[in-house]
């Protein structure tokens, strides 16, 4: 089955993995070093690596050097699609939700 590389699932594969997503958390107080972010994994400095760049690939955060020094950032429009994807949906299943709950609600009224 081929990967799909659409920014929306780009976005959701990125999110699957716990790591990736508490990475993320970590980042929302604003940019920390790789080495900072690296500290609390008992997982080797390339595996991070691979994870920040799946963030990357997917919009989610931006890579800066300076001098020797390598931060991470969340990029603020990174989950903009994925939040509206969701809000559509969403709203498609409250529509869906009060119908059924109507029919529900007459049928009740039916059988009595």
């Amino acid at each position: 089955m081929p990967t799909a590389t659409d920014e929306l699932s780009l976005v959701f594969g990125a999110l699957a993995d716990p790591t990736r997503r508490d990475i993320l958390s970590r980042l929302h107080d604003g940019p920390v070093t790789v080495g900072a972010l690296a500290a609390p994994y008992a997982i080797s400095r390339p595996a991070i690596s691979q994870h920040l760049r799946v963030l990357e690939d997917a919009g989610l955060i931006a890579r800066t050097v300076t001098a020797q020094w390598r931060e991470c950032s969340i990029r603020e429009t990174g989950l903009d699609e994925v939040s509206e994807w969701i809000a559509k949906h969403r709203a498609e299943w409250t529509e869906r939700f009060d119908l059924l709950e109507e029919r529900i609600a007459a049928r009740r009224q039916e059988e009595k």
